[in-house]
């Protein structure tokens, strides 16, 4: 038997090994997705290279939009990754009746569709989200604002495209928030004015009316004041600090003097504070910032609280021991779940206003929030409507 030379029975055992290894690379494509096998007939080609026209693809990589490529059996083709976070796409199909009739409708009569759509972030992209802002609430998640437009490419291609208008809309809504309540405002002390000026230029000023006008006047100036006192405070919580030995600050020490000094408010509403916590933990604070976040927050839970209710303050240390988690929980009205997702905006107030809080502005929320975002921590709201709130501010602790 002749031998086989040894030059060939190497080239046969490289392509053997070749063999193997492009089929073990077969293998593990497909069963991870990477690779797809195609059922389509022969000669119809990869619908990614061969049949999208090259004036398309080139297109498609130019608009600033998000855009979406859908073939003839609604399967996505191409997409932009903010279609995924969008929730317009998931797992490479079109989510929402209302897009996949303005396709149908357009791939059969031509020409564009254009409406306005609402979606929620999918709960894996707003967590990445939410770990650029450090704010957090739980089970809910803002809407998303989107301007459609569906047109057909040719016999096979329809392209999708989506403006998010989302930041447009939350400025206009705060915009319009701030005009409302800050007018609000105004009017009372003008108001008050006008009274007591009238009643001041009358021939015989009735005394006791005088100073009923003048009440009006201080009540309305001392609502003022505060309003201008909480945007001084939401100014100074969006100063960046820098964590030193000359910041350190001991939690419950701080958590101590706030609840002392909010007590009279609390006792006046009928509402008792009860604080606890963990005496050792220690956090970097500038300027009081701490106890402007943890006050609004207490004044908060006193004004939705109803007389004989507690209000509960306490102080921890997180899970993975890095962080002081500091807690306000009351018994209170509880916030509904299409408010939650906005509380934190300035001067955004929800539905179910009580006496004592009729005349704020909405700031002490947000006051907090930017406090949270100044100190690289979060803040958290869980609240139920008619089982009260609780609401974390979580810190990170002095190194």
């Amino acid at each position: 038997m002749t031998e086989m030379p040894i030059a060939a029975l190497i080239t046969l055992i490289v392509a053997a090994v070749l063999l193997v290894v492009l089929g073990v690379v077969l293998i593990f494509g497909v069963a991870t997705h990477r690779v797809r096998v195609s059922a389509r007939p022969a000669g119809e080609g990869d619908p990614d290279d061969e049949e999208l026209p090259d004036e398309a693809s080139t297109l498609l990589s130019m608009l600033p939009d998000v855009s979406v490529l859908v073939d003839e059996h609604d399967e996505v083709v191409r997409c932009s990754p903010g279609a995924y976070r969008l929730g317009v796409v998931q797992e490479d199909a079109i989510v929402g009746k209302e897009i996949l009739d303005a396709i149908h409708e357009t791939r059969a009569h031509g020409g564009k569709r254009q409406f306005d759509l609402t979606t929620d972030t999918p709960e894996r992209y707003a967590a990445e989200r939410d770990k650029g802002s450090a704010v957090k609430t739980q089970s809910v998640r803002r809407p998303n604002w989107l301007k459609v437009t569906v047109g057909r490419i040719n016999a096979q291609f329809v392209i999708v495209l989506v403006e998010d208008v989302s930041d447009s809309v939350r400025f206009a809504q705060v915009r319009d928030a701030f005009i409302t309540n800050v007018s609000e405002q105004l009017l009372g002390p003008t108001e008050a004015l006008a009274k007591l000026a009238d009643s001041l230029e009358q021939g015989e000023p009735d005394r006791e009316r005088i100073i009923e006008d003048a009440r009006q006047v201080r009540s309305s100036c001392g609502k003022l004041n505060h309003m201008v006192s909480d945007l001084l405070l939401l100014i100074r919580a969006q100063e960046p600090i820098t964590p030193s030995s000359a910041n350190r600050l001991a939690v419950m020490d701080q958590l101590r003097k706030t609840v002392d000094r909010l007590t009279p408010k609390a006792e006046q509403a009928g509402v008792t504070l009860r604080l606890s916590g963990d005496d050792t933990l220690v956090i970097n604070d500038e300027g009081g910032q701490i106890d402007s976040a943890v006050t609004k927050l207490i004044e908060n839970a006193i004004g939705y609280s109803k007389e004989g209710g507690v209000v509960s303050v306490s102080a921890s240390k997180s899970q993975d021991g890095g962080r002081a988690s500091i807690r306000v929980i009351d018994q209170g009205v509880g916030i509904a779940k299409k408010d939650q997702a906005r509380i934190f905006e300035r001067f955004y107030r929800g539905a179910g206003q009580s006496e004592r809080t009729a005349d704020g502005v909405g700031l002490g929320l947000a006051i907090a929030k930017h406090v949270a975002l100044t100190h690289h921590g979060d803040i958290a709201v869980w609240s139920t409507p008619g089982q009260g709130s609780t609401f974390t501010l979580t810190l990170p602790l002095a190194q």
